[in-house]
């Protein structure tokens, strides 16, 4: 199995908490960045957040700093993303992806491959 399956998604009352998780097989895995998007409808999809493999370098989007958090288990090939103080604009199906091109910064989906099926996050307000 390539595709990764994320899971954790749900609606949550906006300043509540989620914990995603997206499973993936360990050829995504070892593709050295895995990534969280996102897409709310009539959008593009949009960088969350990135985790390295080695160094476990982070990278957020602005507006999830000091509320998200990635992390990854590589015994277990698995990406996490806690989420907190989630907002109504959080809401969207969010993606994880394993990096598989270098040509596109690490922030940019076009370098992405391994796309998982999504799980809808819905924040009310």
């Amino acid at each position: 199995q390539v595709q990764p399956v994320e899971s954790g998604g749900g609606l949550v009352q906006a300043g509540g908490s989620l914990r995603l998780s997206c499973a993936a097989s360990g050829r995504v895995f070892s593709s050295y960045v895995m990534g969280w998007f996102r897409q709310a409808p009539g959008k593009e999809r949009e960088f969350v957040a990135t985790i390295g493999w080695s160094d476990g370098s982070r990278y957020y989007r602005d507006s999830v700093k000091g509320r998200f958090t990635i992390s990854r288990d590589n015994a277990e090939n698995t990406v996490f993303l806690q989420m907190n103080d989630l907002k109504p604009e959080d809401t969207a199906v969010y993606y994880c992806a394993g990096r598989t091109s270098t040509y596109y910064n690490r922030t940019d989906p076009r370098g992405f491959s391994y796309w998982g099926q999504g799980t809808q996050v819905t924040v009310s307000s």
